[in-house]
Protein backbone atom coordinates (compact mmCIF):
# COMPACT_ATOMS: atom_id res chain seq x y z
CA UNK A 1 0.00 0.00 0.00
CA UNK A 2 1.04 3.63 -0.42
CA UNK A 3 2.25 5.44 2.63
CA UNK A 4 1.08 8.85 3.77
CA UNK A 5 4.27 10.32 2.33
CA UNK A 6 2.95 9.44 -1.14
CA UNK A 7 -0.11 11.68 -0.87
CA UNK A 8 1.50 14.59 -2.72
CA UNK A 9 3.48 12.56 -5.26
CA UNK A 10 2.25 11.80 -8.76
CA UNK A 11 0.96 8.27 -9.25
CA UNK A 12 2.24 6.10 -12.05
CA UNK A 13 -0.09 5.31 -14.94
CA UNK A 14 -0.34 3.18 -18.04
CA UNK A 15 -2.81 2.90 -20.91
CA UNK A 16 -5.43 0.13 -20.83
CA UNK A 17 -7.41 -1.01 -23.89
CA UNK A 18 -10.43 -3.31 -23.60
CA UNK A 19 -13.70 -4.05 -25.34
CA UNK A 20 -17.35 -3.57 -24.45
CA UNK A 21 -19.87 -5.18 -26.79
CA UNK A 22 -17.21 -5.28 -29.53
CA UNK A 23 -16.25 -1.63 -29.16
CA UNK A 24 -12.73 -0.68 -28.08
CA UNK A 25 -12.58 1.46 -24.95
CA UNK A 26 -9.58 3.42 -23.72
CA UNK A 27 -8.61 3.83 -20.09
CA UNK A 28 -5.71 4.79 -17.85
CA UNK A 29 -4.65 2.67 -14.89
CA UNK A 30 -3.15 4.59 -11.96
CA UNK A 31 -1.00 2.94 -9.29
CA UNK A 32 0.75 4.38 -6.20
CA UNK A 33 3.96 6.40 -6.55
CA UNK A 34 6.91 4.04 -6.37
CA UNK A 35 4.79 0.92 -6.82
CA UNK A 36 7.07 -1.93 -7.96
CA UNK A 37 4.47 -4.51 -8.96
CA UNK A 38 5.50 -7.04 -6.34
CA UNK A 39 2.16 -7.05 -4.51
CA UNK A 40 -1.28 -7.02 -6.16
CA UNK A 41 -3.33 -4.02 -5.13
CA UNK A 42 -7.04 -3.60 -4.50
CA UNK A 43 -8.60 -2.26 -7.69
CA UNK A 44 -11.06 0.58 -8.23
CA UNK A 45 -13.07 1.53 -11.31
CA UNK A 46 -13.67 5.30 -11.30
CA UNK A 47 -16.44 6.90 -13.36
CA UNK A 48 -17.52 10.52 -13.58
CA UNK A 49 -20.41 12.90 -14.19
CA UNK A 50 -22.55 12.89 -17.31
CA UNK A 51 -21.01 14.25 -20.55
CA UNK A 52 -17.50 13.91 -19.10
CA UNK A 53 -14.28 12.20 -20.15
CA UNK A 54 -11.64 10.37 -18.15
CA UNK A 55 -9.34 13.40 -17.92
CA UNK A 56 -11.84 15.31 -15.79
CA UNK A 57 -13.02 14.16 -12.34
CA UNK A 58 -12.37 10.46 -13.06
CA UNK A 59 -8.65 11.11 -13.44
CA UNK A 60 -8.58 13.27 -10.31
CA UNK A 61 -10.23 10.61 -8.16
CA UNK A 62 -8.28 7.76 -9.76
CA UNK A 63 -5.06 9.57 -8.86
CA UNK A 64 -6.33 10.14 -5.32
CA UNK A 65 -7.16 6.45 -4.96
CA UNK A 66 -3.72 5.49 -6.30
CA UNK A 67 -2.04 7.74 -3.75
CA UNK A 68 -4.00 5.89 -1.09
CA UNK A 69 -2.80 2.47 -2.18
CA UNK A 70 -5.15 1.37 -4.96
CA UNK A 71 -4.86 0.51 -8.63
CA UNK A 72 -7.52 2.78 -10.12
CA UNK A 73 -8.91 2.67 -13.65
CA UNK A 74 -10.45 5.75 -15.30
CA UNK A 75 -11.81 5.17 -18.80
CA UNK A 76 -13.87 6.73 -21.57
CA UNK A 77 -17.28 5.21 -22.20
CA UNK A 78 -18.09 4.10 -25.74
CA UNK A 79 -18.77 7.14 -27.89
CA UNK A 80 -16.88 9.42 -25.52
CA UNK A 81 -13.33 10.77 -25.47
CA UNK A 82 -10.74 8.43 -26.94
CA UNK A 83 -12.99 5.38 -26.96
CA UNK A 84 -14.55 4.10 -30.16
CA UNK A 85 -18.27 4.20 -30.90
CA UNK A 86 -20.20 5.45 -33.90
CA UNK A 87 -22.77 7.36 -31.86
CA UNK A 88 -20.93 10.10 -30.01
CA UNK A 89 -21.83 11.96 -26.81
CA UNK A 90 -24.63 9.49 -26.08
CA UNK A 91 -25.73 9.59 -22.43
CA UNK A 92 -27.25 6.12 -22.41
CA UNK A 93 -27.45 4.54 -18.94
CA UNK A 94 -27.74 0.93 -20.13
CA UNK A 95 -24.75 1.27 -22.44
CA UNK A 96 -22.64 2.98 -19.81
CA UNK A 97 -23.60 0.34 -17.25
CA UNK A 98 -22.44 -2.38 -19.65
CA UNK A 99 -19.18 -0.51 -20.15
CA UNK A 100 -18.55 -0.46 -16.39
CA UNK A 101 -19.13 -4.21 -16.25
CA UNK A 102 -16.62 -4.63 -19.09
CA UNK A 103 -14.14 -2.33 -17.32
CA UNK A 104 -14.43 -4.41 -14.15
CA UNK A 105 -13.66 -7.57 -16.10
CA UNK A 106 -10.66 -5.91 -17.74
CA UNK A 107 -9.37 -4.55 -14.45
CA UNK A 108 -9.61 -7.96 -12.83
CA UNK A 109 -7.10 -9.31 -15.34
CA UNK A 110 -4.48 -6.60 -14.79
CA UNK A 111 -1.34 -7.92 -13.05
CA UNK A 112 -1.35 -4.95 -10.68
CA UNK A 113 -4.76 -5.92 -9.29
CA UNK A 114 -6.00 -8.50 -6.81
CA UNK A 115 -9.25 -9.59 -8.52
CA UNK A 116 -10.73 -10.64 -5.18
CA UNK A 117 -10.53 -7.04 -3.93
CA UNK A 118 -12.20 -4.72 -6.42
CA UNK A 119 -14.48 -1.73 -5.92
CA UNK A 120 -16.45 0.79 -7.93
CA UNK A 121 -16.38 4.55 -7.35
CA UNK A 122 -19.12 6.50 -9.14
CA UNK A 123 -19.25 10.29 -9.18
CA UNK A 124 -22.40 12.30 -9.92
CA UNK A 125 -24.50 10.80 -12.76
CA UNK A 126 -22.45 7.63 -13.10
CA UNK A 127 -23.40 6.71 -9.52
CA UNK A 128 -26.59 5.14 -10.85
CA UNK A 129 -24.66 3.35 -13.58
CA UNK A 130 -22.18 2.09 -11.00
CA UNK A 131 -25.00 0.81 -8.80
CA UNK A 132 -26.58 -0.98 -11.75
CA UNK A 133 -23.23 -2.46 -12.82
CA UNK A 134 -22.34 -3.65 -9.31
CA UNK A 135 -25.68 -5.41 -9.03
CA UNK A 136 -24.76 -7.71 -11.94
CA UNK A 137 -20.94 -7.81 -11.81
CA UNK A 138 -19.29 -10.30 -9.49
CA UNK A 139 -16.03 -8.39 -9.96
CA UNK A 140 -17.29 -5.29 -8.13
CA UNK A 141 -17.37 -6.21 -4.44
CA UNK A 142 -17.86 -2.77 -2.86
CA UNK A 143 -19.36 0.53 -4.05
CA UNK A 144 -18.77 4.18 -3.17
CA UNK A 145 -20.73 7.12 -4.58
CA UNK A 146 -19.46 10.69 -4.37
CA UNK A 147 -21.84 13.61 -4.98
CA UNK A 148 -24.28 11.09 -6.48
CA UNK A 149 -26.91 12.28 -8.93
CA UNK A 150 -29.56 9.65 -8.30
CA UNK A 151 -32.95 10.43 -9.76
CA UNK A 152 -36.30 8.69 -10.13
CA UNK A 153 -39.47 9.75 -11.95
CA UNK A 154 -40.50 12.15 -9.20
CA UNK A 155 -37.12 13.87 -9.11
CA UNK A 156 -36.93 14.00 -12.91
CA UNK A 157 -40.27 15.84 -12.98
CA UNK A 158 -39.06 18.31 -10.35
CA UNK A 159 -35.77 19.03 -12.13
CA UNK A 160 -36.88 19.08 -15.76
CA UNK A 161 -40.03 21.18 -15.70
CA UNK A 162 -42.74 18.75 -14.67
CA UNK A 163 -44.47 16.14 -16.77
CA UNK A 164 -44.84 18.58 -19.65
CA UNK A 165 -41.18 19.54 -19.70
CA UNK A 166 -40.08 15.92 -19.52
CA UNK A 167 -42.44 14.94 -22.34
CA UNK A 168 -41.08 17.74 -24.51
CA UNK A 169 -37.48 16.62 -23.99
CA UNK A 170 -38.34 12.99 -24.68
CA UNK A 171 -40.11 14.01 -27.89
CA UNK A 172 -37.03 15.94 -29.00
CA UNK A 173 -34.88 12.93 -28.16
CA UNK A 174 -37.04 10.56 -30.19
CA UNK A 175 -36.91 12.93 -33.16
CA UNK A 176 -33.11 13.01 -32.89
CA UNK A 177 -32.95 9.21 -32.86
CA UNK A 178 -35.18 9.04 -35.94
CA UNK A 179 -33.00 11.61 -37.72
CA UNK A 180 -29.89 9.59 -36.98
CA UNK A 181 -31.51 6.37 -38.19
CA UNK A 182 -32.59 8.01 -41.45
CA UNK A 183 -29.58 10.20 -42.22
CA UNK A 184 -26.69 9.24 -39.94
CA UNK A 185 -26.67 12.82 -38.61
CA UNK A 186 -26.59 13.34 -34.85
CA UNK A 187 -28.53 16.29 -33.45
CA UNK A 188 -26.23 17.98 -30.95
CA UNK A 189 -26.56 20.87 -28.50
CA UNK A 190 -23.88 22.35 -26.23
CA UNK A 191 -23.34 20.37 -23.07
CA UNK A 192 -22.45 23.53 -21.15
CA UNK A 193 -22.47 27.23 -21.95
CA UNK A 194 -22.49 30.61 -20.25
CA UNK A 195 -24.49 32.20 -23.08
CA UNK A 196 -26.37 29.55 -25.10
CA UNK A 197 -29.80 28.76 -23.67
CA UNK A 198 -29.85 25.49 -25.63
CA UNK A 199 -27.08 24.07 -23.48
CA UNK A 200 -28.15 21.26 -21.17
CA UNK A 201 -26.06 22.89 -18.42
CA UNK A 202 -26.63 26.63 -18.77
CA UNK A 203 -24.24 28.86 -16.85
CA UNK A 204 -22.85 25.90 -14.94
CA UNK A 205 -19.42 26.30 -13.37
CA UNK A 206 -16.64 23.72 -13.83
CA UNK A 207 -17.64 22.79 -17.40
CA UNK A 208 -17.38 26.39 -18.57
CA UNK A 209 -14.05 27.16 -16.84
CA UNK A 210 -10.79 26.45 -18.65
CA UNK A 211 -8.86 25.95 -15.41
CA UNK A 212 -11.40 23.33 -14.30
CA UNK A 213 -13.54 21.14 -16.56
CA UNK A 214 -13.32 22.95 -19.89
CA UNK A 215 -10.20 21.06 -20.97
CA UNK A 216 -9.06 20.21 -24.53
CA UNK A 217 -10.15 16.57 -24.15
CA UNK A 218 -13.75 17.58 -23.37
CA UNK A 219 -16.09 17.54 -26.36
CA UNK A 220 -18.63 20.08 -25.18
CA UNK A 221 -21.63 18.54 -26.96
CA UNK A 222 -24.69 16.53 -25.94
CA UNK A 223 -26.54 14.19 -28.29
CA UNK A 224 -30.22 15.10 -28.07
CA UNK A 225 -31.13 11.44 -28.53
CA UNK A 226 -29.89 10.93 -24.97
CA UNK A 227 -32.94 12.49 -23.39
CA UNK A 228 -35.27 9.48 -23.28
CA UNK A 229 -32.80 6.92 -21.86
CA UNK A 230 -31.49 9.47 -19.37
CA UNK A 231 -34.85 10.73 -18.15
CA UNK A 232 -36.46 7.29 -17.87
CA UNK A 233 -33.54 5.74 -15.98
CA UNK A 234 -34.46 5.10 -12.33
CA UNK A 235 -31.09 5.46 -10.62
CA UNK A 236 -32.61 5.34 -7.13
CA UNK A 237 -34.02 1.88 -7.81
CA UNK A 238 -30.56 0.46 -8.51
CA UNK A 239 -30.08 0.29 -4.73
CA UNK A 240 -32.33 -2.78 -4.69
CA UNK A 241 -29.66 -4.83 -6.45
CA UNK A 242 -26.96 -4.07 -3.88
CA UNK A 243 -28.34 -5.93 -0.88
CA UNK A 244 -25.18 -7.97 -0.33
CA UNK A 245 -22.61 -5.31 -1.19
CA UNK A 246 -21.19 -2.61 1.09
CA UNK A 247 -22.00 0.94 -0.05
CA UNK A 248 -20.52 4.29 1.03
CA UNK A 249 -22.11 7.61 0.05
CA UNK A 250 -20.37 10.99 0.33
CA UNK A 251 -22.58 13.97 -0.44
CA UNK A 252 -23.73 17.38 0.76
CA UNK A 253 -27.15 18.91 1.24
CA UNK A 254 -25.77 21.88 -0.74
CA UNK A 255 -24.99 19.68 -3.75
CA UNK A 256 -27.29 18.26 -6.44
CA UNK A 257 -30.56 16.47 -5.60
CA UNK A 258 -29.65 15.22 -2.11
CA UNK A 259 -33.16 13.78 -1.85
CA UNK A 260 -32.17 11.14 -4.40
CA UNK A 261 -29.18 10.04 -2.34
CA UNK A 262 -31.35 9.83 0.78
CA UNK A 263 -33.95 7.72 -1.06
CA UNK A 264 -31.22 5.46 -2.46
CA UNK A 265 -29.61 5.01 0.97
CA UNK A 266 -32.97 4.13 2.54
CA UNK A 267 -33.48 1.37 -0.05
CA UNK A 268 -30.16 -0.27 0.77
CA UNK A 269 -30.79 -3.29 2.96
CA UNK A 270 -27.24 -4.46 3.59
CA UNK A 271 -25.67 -4.08 7.01
CA UNK A 272 -22.57 -2.34 5.64
CA UNK A 273 -23.98 0.91 4.35
CA UNK A 274 -22.43 4.21 5.33
CA UNK A 275 -23.02 7.87 4.53
CA UNK A 276 -21.05 11.05 5.10
CA UNK A 277 -22.71 14.42 4.56
CA UNK A 278 -20.25 17.30 4.25
CA UNK A 279 -21.49 20.81 5.06
CA UNK A 280 -21.86 23.43 2.35
CA UNK A 281 -20.09 21.69 -0.53
CA UNK A 282 -21.41 22.39 -4.03
CA UNK A 283 -21.79 19.67 -6.63
CA UNK A 284 -19.00 21.05 -8.76
CA UNK A 285 -16.57 21.48 -5.87
CA UNK A 286 -16.76 17.73 -5.30
CA UNK A 287 -15.21 17.37 -8.76
CA UNK A 288 -11.90 19.15 -8.27
CA UNK A 289 -11.53 21.25 -5.12
CA UNK A 290 -8.82 20.00 -2.77
CA UNK A 291 -10.84 20.07 0.46
CA UNK A 292 -13.94 18.13 -0.64
CA UNK A 293 -11.97 15.82 -2.94
CA UNK A 294 -9.49 15.02 -0.19
CA UNK A 295 -12.13 14.33 2.44
CA UNK A 296 -14.22 12.24 0.06
CA UNK A 297 -11.16 10.28 -1.06
CA UNK A 298 -10.03 9.62 2.52
CA UNK A 299 -13.51 8.38 3.43
CA UNK A 300 -13.84 6.17 0.36
CA UNK A 301 -10.33 4.72 0.70
CA UNK A 302 -10.90 3.85 4.36
CA UNK A 303 -14.23 2.24 3.53
CA UNK A 304 -12.74 0.19 0.72
CA UNK A 305 -9.87 -1.02 2.88
CA UNK A 306 -12.21 -1.98 5.71
CA UNK A 307 -14.61 -3.88 3.48
CA UNK A 308 -12.26 -5.42 0.94
CA UNK A 309 -9.80 -6.72 3.49
CA UNK A 310 -6.03 -7.02 3.25
CA UNK A 311 -4.04 -8.49 0.39
CA UNK A 312 -3.63 -12.22 0.22
CA UNK A 313 -0.46 -13.21 2.01
CA UNK A 314 1.60 -10.05 1.53
CA UNK A 315 2.33 -7.09 3.72
CA UNK A 316 0.46 -3.97 2.76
Amino acid sequence: MASKSNRTEAPQSRRILFESNGTRLVGDLYVPPGYDGSTPLPGVIVTGAWTTVKEQMPRRYAAEMARRGFAALAFDFRGWGQSEGDVRQYEHPAMKTADIVAAAKALSSCPEVDPARMAGLGICASSGYMGAAASVSSNIKVVALVAPWLHNAEIVDAVYGGAGGVAQLIAAGRAAVETYAETGHQTMVPAASLTDLKAVMYQAPYYTEKDRGLIPEYDNRFYVGSWEPWLTFDAVATAAGLAEKPVQIVHSEAAAIPQGAHAFFDLLTGSKKRELWLPNVSQFDFYDQDGPVGEASDTVAAFFKNTLGEDHGSAS
